[in-house]
């Protein structure tokens, strides 16, 4: 009885102990990208409804963890099912939460690889990659929007089903705002070492606008400052810089100096990619997919503006790609009618001209790259992106009605 005391001061002094350790702990950030940037819902305290807005974009859902949410395509037979030319195919299954492609051999199970990250919003394609010992690999089977219908995922052979394609984290740094990676050496050897599911979604609001902490922090203690302190004010960037922002991933898939999620905005790009040989090529040798920068840069449009950069024509925070009469009316800034400078196609009304000029002088053109093959077809059919390139396009007006 008498060492009872005892007991409970020292238990008293481990306890005490114990929370002055924890209180000296450094609490985790909100965001994994770590302390200079703020928990993303912040945004939405002063900015909703551009937040909100943003959320409907293709950018902000251009890539997820994979989830019966997130993946589109059709689970069910007979719907599930690609076949490849030789005796395989790949079965779309669920199972619980978790969604899976199977490889089946003659009807019988070969392998089964689960759907772990989505890139593409699903506007017009979802390709999908599974993880595997650290590291990530895309799956044989895409979504195709146009068809409806799963498809050969780009680049992968129409006869068999091909599960060994690297994806290195230069793809999640266009697609996504953070991925848990990290280099792992070996003799020479250097691979990457990714977290299973371990990112954060789509292209957020700090990838453009840079890490915003202390810009959350200071406004959330003066709230009556409307001046935006401590963040990236896009307006105050020169047009090169407006530039680097967006070509950074619009500017065609180079090797960098350095990770594009280190990139911050007013950067210069030259400091990130390397540039390749040969660096510029002809418009006409340029895919449509992926080269927006250097097509718009060989438009009569550009080349004759100071000013003109990717923000002219488009506002990133809402959805306007169906639009044609919005896009037509910022052209309208500089081909009034009745100068000069407007559409010399005489076959309709100005009226008429002034609702779409897009369809005529950046037509949706097939891409090259991008390709799929679906069920029962022997050729693959081509991703239709409209091209930056801003030109007269005669053989697209003759179809027009």
């Amino acid at each position: 009885m008498k060492k009872r005391p005892y007991l409970l001061v020292g238990a008293v002094t481990v306890l005490v102990g114990f929370l002055s350790r924890c209180s000296d702990r450094k609490a985790d950030p909100a965001d994994p990208r770590g302390s200079a940037f703020a928990e993303a819902a912040s945004c939405a305290r002063c900015h909703k409804s551009i937040y909100d807005a943003y959320a409907t974009t293709a950018h902000a859902h251009s890539s997820a963890v994979a989830s019966a949410g997130t993946v589109k395509g059709r689970f069910s037979a007979p719907d599930n099912i690609f076949h490849f030319a030789g005796r395989a195919d790949v079965v779309m299954e669920q199972q619980g939460e978790e969604l899976f492609q199977v490889l089946k051999s003659d009807g019988k199970e070969q392998g089964r690889f689960p759907f772990d990250v989505v890139f593409g919003s699903g506007r017009k394609a979802q390709t999908f990659l599974y993880w595997k010992g650290g590291q990530y690999f895309q799956l044989p089977v895409s979504w195709f929007v146009p068809a409806d219908n799963w498809a050969n995922s780009p680049g992968f052979p129409a006869d068999h089903p091909k599960f060994d394609r690297l994806i290195p984290s230069t793809c999640f740094g266009c697609h996504s705002s953070m991925v848990k990676v990290r280099e792992e050496t070996k003799g020479i050897t250097v691979t990457e070492q990714f977290a299973r599911r371990e990112m954060i979604g789509g292209i957020d609001c700090q990838r453009c606008h840079g890490p915003a902490a202390e810009h959350v922090a200071f406004h959330t203690e003066n709230p009556a400052e409307k001046s935006a302190r401590f963040i990236t004010r896009i307006d105050t960037l020169n047009r090169v810089q407006r530039l680097d922002m967006c070509a950074l991933c619009h500017s065609g898939l180079k090797p960098m100096y350095k990770p594009a999620f280190a990139f911050k905005p007013g950067d210069a790009l030259s400091d990130f990619v390397i540039p390749t040989v040969p660096f510029r090529k002809k418009p006409d040798q340029l895919d449509v997919h992926g080269n927006q920068l250097q097509l718009l840069a060989a438009s009569q449009c550009f080349l004759q503006s100071q000013t003109m950069n990717c923000s002219t024509c488009h506002n990133p925070h809402v959805t306007e790609r169906t639009s044609m009469q919005t896009f037509s009316q910022r052209c309208m800034t500089c081909h009034q009618p009745g100068s000069p400078q407007f559409c010399k196609h005489t076959g309709k009304p100005k009226g008429v001209l002034q609702q779409n000029c897009i369809d005529c002088h950046m037509p949706a053109l097939p891409s090259g790259a991008i390709t799929l093959l679906t069920n029962g077809e022997q050729s693959p059919t081509p991703d239709s992106v409209r091209t930056h390139l801003i030109d007269v396009y005669a053989d697209v007006v003759k179809k027009l009605p």
